[in-house]
């Protein structure tokens, strides 16, 4: 029996027609009900979750477009769709069934409009519906979906509003339940709010009503996981001496702290970062929506899991690293710390898991301390602030400050060593900073990156693992 006819549900070896899609997942990605924008014609009708909402009337174009769904999907064999993995020949299957449904349309259509269908039904059955282009445009960091209407993507650090927009909610409902199910996870009325990622590691969170007002809202973050030190260097994040810096760092086993703030590019650093771990050695990734992209051999990826619908079988990020100690890592690296884990990721580095390394979010080096010192009165430790600080400074060695400028560029504007205690206050000292120096003409901040003249005391550190670094490279205005 053919692909095409595997798809279409014909006959098998047997005689018999093979299974077709169950009507629950029908009944999902083909809605036609959602609240609808002011002055447009209505109709009421039951929603998705049983209310009571108002219906937008739909264009000629749009029903054709629903109707020709609603053919394929009652037609489709999706278990033998989800089989195959290569993608180009599931799209040109598909295509041409699109195109054989078209030609037993009576509503005339021209090539443009038959082309756009055939895309659009492509993209509703194998991809994230009217998103999808936008999805594949790589320079696209950000797709920001608020309500059915107004789609906002963010390019090169800025935000622009788009064209594309959804038929109604309840089209952006079917999109959101195909990405979450997917990774297992669910979003309804009594569950409105999800983290989930998507196939490439893109980060997805949507929130539903009656959380969300306007309508379901749904944020896709694609992280830079093809960006090497080099390409961060050749943006402009930073300047080749402190990517040598940061490789000795690494290589040195120290303990790193990246800071920064929503969307400064905390964990694409991260990720490049982890570039320079070798490779024979065993590192545990955590994170609460499986982001890294580490390209060593020896990584093993645990990502927290939600409770279920009866509010069980929660497992945070705090239970994955203990467990993570008994695993007989060389290295942990905590996608991200927000609460409780930021204590035992500390013991962690304190007890032999050198070269450990995480995420925070904090808009200085001296603000992300306090934010860890925080997140321990939340592990439930009542410790002492002098108990604090001391655990995190012998813990850290650096804290690499990112940060997104004006301009959207996103810049390492800070390196701070941590250096121990004095007196009851955790000391640290600056060795690289950007120096902003104005805004040009075309917008874009202007700066240097440059020694601050302090050398490390980690730098006897980096001698023992073999690191050679020109002692001339902390010299003061170095490297601008």
């Amino acid at each position: 029996m053919s692909l095409r006819d595997r798809l279409m549900g014909r006959q098998n070896g047997d005689g018999m027609v093979a299974p077709v899609a169950d009507k629950e997942r029908v009944a999902i990605e083909t809605p036609t009900v959602a609240p609808t924008p002011r002055g447009a014609p209505t109709a009421v009708s039951s929603g998705m979750y049983g209310r009571k909402i108002e219906q937008e009337a739909l264009t000629p174009l749009d029903r054709v477009k629903i109707d020709l769904h609603r053919k394929l999907i009652e037609r489709l064999d999706l278990e033998a769709l989800e089989q195959i993995t290569d993608e180009r020949q599931i799209n040109a299957e598909i295509r041409a069934v699109v195109v054989e449904l078209l030609r037993g349309e009576a509503t005339p259509l021209s090539v443009a409009d038959r082309d756009d269908i055939i895309e659009h039904v492509l993209y509703e059955i194998t991809g994230l519906g009217p998103i999808e282009p936008l999805f594949r445009d790589l320079s696209i960091s950000d797709i920001l979906v608020n309500g059915s209407k107004e789609i906002f993507i963010e390019r090169h650090g800025r935000l622009i509003k788009v064209a594309a927009t959804f038929r109604n909610d309840a089209h952006v409902l079917a999109v959101i339940d195909r990405i979450v199910s997917r990774v297992g996870r669910r979003v309804d009325e009594s569950s409105p709010m999800v983290d989930a990622r998507l196939p490439d590691g893109s980060r997805v969170n949507a929130i539903i009503p009656p959380l969300a007002i306007d309508g379901p809202v749904l944020s896709i973050r694609r992280f830079g996981a093809g960006l090497t030190i080099q390409k961060l260097m050749d943006n402009g994040s930073f300047n080749e001496q402190m990517s040598a810096l940061i490789e000795g760092c690494v290589a040195a086993r120290l303990n790193i702290l990246v800071s920064g703030g929503t969307g400064s590019g905390k964990t694409t650093l991260l990720n490049a970062m982890a570039s320079f771990i070798p490779a024979e050695q065993r590192i545990i990734t955590i994170e609460d929506a499986a982001e890294l992209r580490l390209q060593q051999d020896h990584v093993v990826r645990l990502e927290t899991r939600p409770p279920n619908a009866e509010g069980e079988g929660e497992v945070a990020a705090r239970d994955l690293v203990k467990n993570a100690l008994r695993m007989r890592p060389d290295r942990i690296i905590v996608g991200e710390v927000r609460s409780g884990e930021a204590l035992d990721m500390l013991q962690a580095m304190n007890t032999g898991h050198d070269g450990s390394m995480t995420t925070v979010h904090a808009n200085s080096p001296r603000d992300a301390l306090s934010r860890l010192e925080t997140m321990i009165l939340m592990a439930g430790a009542n410790l002492p602030d002098r108990a604090m600080r001391e655990q995190i400074s012998s813990a850290l060695d650096l804290v690499i400050q990112v940060s997104r400028l004006a301009d959207g560029t996103r810049k390492v504007v800070s390196i701070v060593e941590i250096t121990g205690m004095e007196g009851p206050v955790t000391a640290t000292q600056e060795i690289y900073h950007f120096r902003r120096q104005g805004i040009a003409p075309d917008g874009k901040v202007m700066g240097v990156f440059e020694a601050t003249g302090v050398r490390p005391v980690f730098m006897e550190r980096l001698a023992i693992a073999g690191v050679d670094l020109p002692p001339d490279m902390f010299a003061e205005g170095y490297g601008r």
